[in-house]
């Protein structure tokens, strides 16, 4: 499928154009931005240190900056990813991207896990009360009834 194809279909307007290569420029990311505005992609999914950059290239479009929170592994501290997801909003992003922290809930540690996807809602939220708050779950690591349960933490959350 084209891209024009992709926009009759109207799939464009669901998919999160990404960048999150560590070696991504100031270049890449105007270049993405470019691309997403050009297809009618739905966001511009980037690392937060880029959310400026993007938000300006992106005023007055209908897409959206996303980043990802504790990417890629979602191994670090709550208070670590609230403060990423609340300067990623402040910064311009719409959207969060969150990873989940996966080692929390291969031990079964729910409150982790819940508070970890809490706190980071609540954090973008209140730098934008629109802000959208998704989870990232590393299927490949979790086996069928894993996945179950992580899905079932981002539903009870209802960001």
């Amino acid at each position: 499928m084209d891209t024009r194809e992709l926009n009759e279909a109207g799939l464009a307007g669901v998919i999160d154009h990404t960048l999150l290569k560590p070696t991504a420029a100031s270049v890449d990311i105007i270049k993405l931005c470019s691309e997403a505005v050009a297809y009618n992609f739905a966001a511009v999914c980037i690392n937060p240190c880029w959310v400026s950059l993007a938000a300006g290239q992106l005023a007055g479009s209908n897409v959206a900056v996303c980043a990802v929170i504790g990417f890629p592994l979602g191994a670090t501290s709550t208070a670590a990813k609230a403060a990423e997801a609340s300067l990623a909003v402040r910064d311009g992003a719409r959207e969060v991207d969150m990873v989940i922290n996966i080692g929390a809930l291969l031990e079964g540690r729910t409150d982790v896990v819940m508070n970890d996807m809490q706190a980071v809602g609540e954090a973008a939220r209140a730098q934008n009360p629109d802000a959208i708050t998704k989870v990232i779950i590393e299927t490949c690591y979790l086996n069928r009834a894993e996945k179950i349960h992580g899905v079932r933490f981002c539903r009870e959350c209802l960001f």
